[in-house]
């Protein structure tokens, strides 16, 4: 499985989740045609199958462009596949990144890119659904950081990714609460765990990106009907309308969103390792703590911060005075 008998020796650990789709299988790919050894996990074997085939093509289109010997890498080397479901219990995960850990004694990036959109109107669901959507997207990758947190802190040097959403920030939206809440949740909880690691050397960046077209990104029903609630069984007329017009809304931008993931994941990687274009960025402005996608990502952000920014002024003045006087 090697593009040539030499190999270079991996510069990178990396290890990333959900690597059978979408952002987490474009990671896996750039950093190992960068030189990187790559641990990529999902939540089963048979769904990375193709994934040393992908990148051992992408490998000799870049060797194909480049006469460099130094882009001779061996797959072998740079590529190991895990089984590792988020959804499992704690103990069951800190087991398997210890595995993981085990393979080149250290893991220096790690990218929390599993996730999956739970859509319902809320009233549709309770709390057992919004743990499930938490479970996932949240509480999995709890699990997943504080597990490789250690060697990271011990060795003083370290980068976790945490792959958010422009819809925490845009949770107007119909239907968009369970995800959106769970996205929110892990931006807040980067931003103490940054602030906690930063003694230590360890860096984090917040992934918020747009509408970007990977595969299968709605696959699954974009709107939930209430009768697959576990929490309400019975089917509510009054949000039928809802229900219908978001369906037709995620279908017809199935496909056509404009972002380009190829492209957003080359440049977090470029990110991470302080190359390209990215280094003189990071030398300009440090390091950053939240990385916005797209141009409707950008819009998303900047409309929800003026939203709230309207509030502060027009209210402010009424809310003052609220202290205690000595």
């Amino acid at each position: 499985m090697a593009t040539d008998a030499s190999s270079r020796t991996p510069k990178l650990v990396w290890l990333i989740t959900g690597t059978s789709s979408g952002f987490g299988k474009r990671f896996a790919i750039s950093a190992i045609r960068k030189g990187d050894a790559v641990i990529a996990t999902s939540r089963t074997l048979q769904s990375l199958q193709d994934l040393p085939t992908l990148a051992l093509a992408a490998l000799s289109s870049s060797s194909d462009s480049t006469s460099s010997t130094d882009s001779i890498i061996d797959i072998s080397t740079h590529l190991h596949l895990m089984e590792l479901d988020v959804n499992w219990d704690t103990s069951a995960i800190h087991e398997t990144v210890k595995k993981a850990l085990d393979i080149y004694g250290r893991v220096d990036v790690l990218v929390n890119n599993a996730g999956w959109a739970f859509k319902n109107v809320v009233e549709d669901v309770g709390s057992a659904e919004f743990k499930t959507q938490f479970q996932t997207n949240f509480f999995g990758l709890i699990d997943v950081t504080n597990a490789v947190l250690p060697q990271m802190r011990q060795r003083r040097s370290g980068t976790v990714v945490m792959m958010g959403s422009r819809s925490s920030w845009t949770a107007e939206l119909p239907v968009t609460a369970l995800y959106a809440a769970s996205k929110a949740a892990v931006r807040v909880y980067t931003e103490t765990l940054a602030t906690e690691l930063a003694p230590f050397s360890v860096r984090f960046l917040i992934v918020e990106p747009g509408a970007f077209r990977t595969e299968g990104i709605h696959s699954a029903r974009p709107y939930q009907p209430p009768q697959f609630s576990e929490s309400n069984p019975d089917p509510r007329p009054e949000y039928a309308p809802v229900g219908e017009r978001m369906v037709e809304w995620y279908r017809s931008i199935d496909g056509n969103q404009k972002g380009n993931p190829d492209k957003a994941v080359e440049l977090i990687v470029d990110i991470v390792k302080e190359e390209g274009k990215a280094k003189e960025k990071i030398e300009e402005t440090g390091w950053p703590l939240y990385l916005v996608l797209g141009k409707d990502g950008e819009e998303g952000v900047r409309e929800k911060c003026q939203k709230m920014l309207k509030v502060v002024d027009e209210w402010g003045d009424f809310v003052e005075g609220l202290e205690f006087e000595n």
